[in-house]
Protein backbone atom coordinates (compact mmCIF):
# COMPACT_ATOMS: atom_id res chain seq x y z
CA UNK A 1 0.00 0.00 0.00
CA UNK A 2 1.40 3.36 -1.03
CA UNK A 3 0.04 6.17 1.18
CA UNK A 4 0.60 8.60 -1.68
CA UNK A 5 -1.89 6.77 -3.94
CA UNK A 6 -4.92 6.47 -1.66
CA UNK A 7 -8.15 8.21 -2.66
CA UNK A 8 -8.32 10.30 0.46
CA UNK A 9 -11.19 12.70 -0.20
CA UNK A 10 -9.27 15.16 1.94
CA UNK A 11 -7.24 16.95 -0.66
CA UNK A 12 -7.65 20.51 -1.75
CA UNK A 13 -5.62 21.88 -4.69
CA UNK A 14 -2.66 23.96 -3.59
CA UNK A 15 -2.89 27.61 -4.53
CA UNK A 16 0.28 29.20 -5.89
CA UNK A 17 -0.89 32.53 -4.46
CA UNK A 18 -1.51 31.17 -0.99
CA UNK A 19 0.70 33.23 1.33
CA UNK A 20 0.46 30.94 4.37
CA UNK A 21 0.34 27.11 4.46
CA UNK A 22 -1.59 27.20 7.74
CA UNK A 23 -4.66 29.46 7.40
CA UNK A 24 -6.95 30.10 10.35
CA UNK A 25 -10.07 28.51 8.89
CA UNK A 26 -10.70 24.77 9.04
CA UNK A 27 -10.18 23.21 5.63
CA UNK A 28 -9.22 19.96 3.86
CA UNK A 29 -5.53 19.13 3.69
CA UNK A 30 -3.81 19.92 0.42
CA UNK A 31 -1.85 17.22 -1.42
CA UNK A 32 1.49 17.93 0.24
CA UNK A 33 -0.02 18.11 3.73
CA UNK A 34 -1.95 14.89 3.16
CA UNK A 35 1.18 13.04 2.08
CA UNK A 36 3.12 14.22 5.14
CA UNK A 37 0.35 13.20 7.56
CA UNK A 38 -0.29 9.84 5.94
CA UNK A 39 3.36 8.88 5.75
CA UNK A 40 3.65 9.57 9.48
CA UNK A 41 0.59 7.41 10.28
CA UNK A 42 1.78 4.71 7.87
CA UNK A 43 4.94 4.30 9.95
CA UNK A 44 2.74 2.95 12.77
CA UNK A 45 -0.09 1.15 10.97
CA UNK A 46 1.34 0.03 7.62
CA UNK A 47 -1.32 -1.17 5.19
CA UNK A 48 -3.96 -0.66 7.88
CA UNK A 49 -3.86 2.99 6.84
CA UNK A 50 -6.55 2.03 4.35
CA UNK A 51 -8.84 1.06 7.24
CA UNK A 52 -8.42 4.51 8.77
CA UNK A 53 -9.16 6.30 5.51
CA UNK A 54 -12.14 4.13 4.55
CA UNK A 55 -13.55 3.65 8.06
CA UNK A 56 -17.35 4.14 7.82
CA UNK A 57 -18.96 6.69 10.11
CA UNK A 58 -22.44 6.16 11.50
CA UNK A 59 -22.68 9.59 13.08
CA UNK A 60 -25.48 11.94 12.14
CA UNK A 61 -29.07 11.54 10.96
CA UNK A 62 -28.29 10.24 7.47
CA UNK A 63 -29.42 6.63 6.89
CA UNK A 64 -26.31 5.92 4.81
CA UNK A 65 -23.01 5.56 6.62
CA UNK A 66 -20.57 8.36 5.89
CA UNK A 67 -16.79 8.55 5.94
CA UNK A 68 -14.11 10.06 8.09
CA UNK A 69 -11.85 12.77 6.76
CA UNK A 70 -8.93 14.94 7.83
CA UNK A 71 -9.20 18.67 8.40
CA UNK A 72 -6.66 21.37 9.21
CA UNK A 73 -7.28 24.31 11.51
CA UNK A 74 -4.40 26.63 12.33
CA UNK A 75 -1.57 24.11 12.72
CA UNK A 76 -3.64 21.17 14.03
CA UNK A 77 -4.92 18.17 12.07
CA UNK A 78 -8.28 16.65 13.00
CA UNK A 79 -9.79 13.24 12.21
CA UNK A 80 -13.53 13.81 11.96
CA UNK A 81 -16.65 12.37 10.36
CA UNK A 82 -17.98 14.08 7.25
CA UNK A 83 -21.37 14.32 8.94
CA UNK A 84 -19.90 16.35 11.79
CA UNK A 85 -18.06 18.59 9.35
CA UNK A 86 -21.35 19.37 7.58
CA UNK A 87 -23.12 20.18 10.83
CA UNK A 88 -20.25 22.40 11.95
CA UNK A 89 -20.90 24.75 9.03
CA UNK A 90 -23.55 26.36 11.24
CA UNK A 91 -20.82 27.49 13.65
CA UNK A 92 -18.91 30.67 12.87
CA UNK A 93 -15.20 30.23 12.30
CA UNK A 94 -14.23 32.44 15.23
CA UNK A 95 -16.29 30.27 17.59
CA UNK A 96 -15.04 26.90 16.31
CA UNK A 97 -12.34 25.69 18.71
CA UNK A 98 -11.96 22.06 17.59
CA UNK A 99 -13.80 19.36 15.69
CA UNK A 100 -13.41 15.59 15.94
CA UNK A 101 -10.10 14.24 17.27
CA UNK A 102 -6.92 16.28 17.02
CA UNK A 103 -4.28 13.72 15.99
CA UNK A 104 -1.28 16.00 15.66
CA UNK A 105 0.07 19.33 14.57
CA UNK A 106 2.53 21.00 12.23
CA UNK A 107 5.57 22.79 13.60
CA UNK A 108 6.62 26.24 12.43
CA UNK A 109 9.06 24.59 10.00
CA UNK A 110 6.33 22.46 8.41
CA UNK A 111 7.04 19.04 9.91
CA UNK A 112 4.13 17.04 11.35
CA UNK A 113 4.06 15.35 14.75
CA UNK A 114 1.42 12.92 16.01
CA UNK A 115 0.19 13.66 19.52
CA UNK A 116 -1.18 11.46 22.29
CA UNK A 117 -4.76 12.02 21.14
CA UNK A 118 -4.00 9.90 18.07
CA UNK A 119 -3.28 6.89 20.31
CA UNK A 120 -6.66 5.16 19.99
CA UNK A 121 -6.52 5.46 16.21
CA UNK A 122 -2.99 4.04 16.09
CA UNK A 123 -3.64 1.31 18.67
CA UNK A 124 -6.68 -0.03 16.82
CA UNK A 125 -4.64 -0.38 13.63
CA UNK A 126 -1.10 -0.92 14.95
CA UNK A 127 1.29 -3.03 12.92
CA UNK A 128 4.05 -3.17 15.55
CA UNK A 129 3.44 -3.48 19.29
CA UNK A 130 5.27 -3.91 22.56
CA UNK A 131 3.81 -4.78 25.96
CA UNK A 132 5.31 -3.47 29.19
CA UNK A 133 5.73 -5.31 32.45
CA UNK A 134 3.66 -3.68 35.24
CA UNK A 135 6.86 -2.51 36.93
CA UNK A 136 7.87 -0.56 33.81
CA UNK A 137 4.59 1.22 33.12
CA UNK A 138 5.12 4.18 35.46
CA UNK A 139 8.52 4.97 34.01
CA UNK A 140 7.09 5.12 30.50
CA UNK A 141 4.14 7.23 31.67
CA UNK A 142 6.62 9.80 32.95
CA UNK A 143 8.09 10.18 29.48
CA UNK A 144 10.98 7.70 29.60
CA UNK A 145 12.09 5.31 26.87
CA UNK A 146 11.19 1.60 26.97
CA UNK A 147 14.10 -0.50 28.23
CA UNK A 148 14.70 -4.19 27.60
CA UNK A 149 14.25 -4.94 31.31
CA UNK A 150 10.69 -3.59 31.21
CA UNK A 151 9.69 -5.42 28.05
CA UNK A 152 7.00 -8.05 28.49
CA UNK A 153 6.29 -8.97 24.86
CA UNK A 154 7.12 -7.71 21.38
CA UNK A 155 5.70 -8.44 17.94
CA UNK A 156 7.86 -10.06 15.28
CA UNK A 157 9.58 -8.33 12.37
CA UNK A 158 10.14 -4.94 14.00
CA UNK A 159 13.13 -3.07 12.59
CA UNK A 160 14.78 0.12 13.88
CA UNK A 161 12.78 3.18 12.84
CA UNK A 162 9.38 1.46 12.85
CA UNK A 163 6.52 3.15 14.67
CA UNK A 164 5.56 1.10 17.73
CA UNK A 165 2.45 1.30 19.92
CA UNK A 166 3.08 0.57 23.61
CA UNK A 167 0.55 -1.46 25.63
CA UNK A 168 0.22 -2.75 29.18
CA UNK A 169 0.20 -6.52 29.63
CA UNK A 170 -3.61 -6.24 29.83
CA UNK A 171 -3.72 -4.61 26.36
CA UNK A 172 -4.37 -1.05 27.53
CA UNK A 173 -2.75 1.43 25.09
CA UNK A 174 -0.18 3.53 26.97
CA UNK A 175 1.52 5.49 24.20
CA UNK A 176 3.79 5.13 21.22
CA UNK A 177 7.35 5.61 20.05
CA UNK A 178 10.01 4.63 17.53
CA UNK A 179 11.81 1.27 17.59
CA UNK A 180 15.48 1.61 18.54
CA UNK A 181 16.23 -2.10 18.07
CA UNK A 182 14.88 -4.91 15.93
CA UNK A 183 12.85 -7.75 17.43
CA UNK A 184 15.79 -10.06 16.93
CA UNK A 185 18.30 -7.71 18.58
CA UNK A 186 16.02 -7.26 21.60
CA UNK A 187 16.49 -10.90 22.55
CA UNK A 188 20.21 -10.37 23.24
CA UNK A 189 20.01 -6.79 24.50
CA UNK A 190 21.25 -5.70 27.91
CA UNK A 191 18.39 -5.03 30.41
CA UNK A 192 19.26 -1.32 30.36
CA UNK A 193 19.27 -1.13 26.57
CA UNK A 194 16.66 1.07 24.88
CA UNK A 195 14.03 -0.83 22.89
CA UNK A 196 11.60 1.98 22.03
CA UNK A 197 12.29 5.70 21.93
CA UNK A 198 9.45 7.50 23.69
CA UNK A 199 7.27 9.87 21.64
CA UNK A 200 3.97 10.15 23.52
CA UNK A 201 2.18 8.62 26.52
CA UNK A 202 -1.15 9.00 28.28
CA UNK A 203 0.53 10.70 31.23
CA UNK A 204 0.60 13.80 29.03
CA UNK A 205 -3.09 14.32 29.74
CA UNK A 206 -1.93 15.41 33.21
CA UNK A 207 1.56 16.74 32.49
CA UNK A 208 0.62 18.79 29.42
CA UNK A 209 -3.07 19.41 30.04
CA UNK A 210 -2.94 23.08 29.06
CA UNK A 211 -1.18 22.40 25.76
CA UNK A 212 -3.52 19.58 24.66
Amino acid sequence: LNPRKLDLRNREPSSPNQSSPLPQKMRPLDETETTVVFEKIYKFVGNNLKNIVENPSHEGPDPESGRYCFRLQKNRVYYVSESLVKRATNISRKNLVSLGTCIGKYTHVGSFHLNIMSLNLLAANAKHKVWLKPTAEMSFLYGNHVLKGGLGRITDSIVPGDGVVVFSMTDVPLGFGIAAKSTQDCRKLDPNGIVVLHQADIGEYLRDEDEL
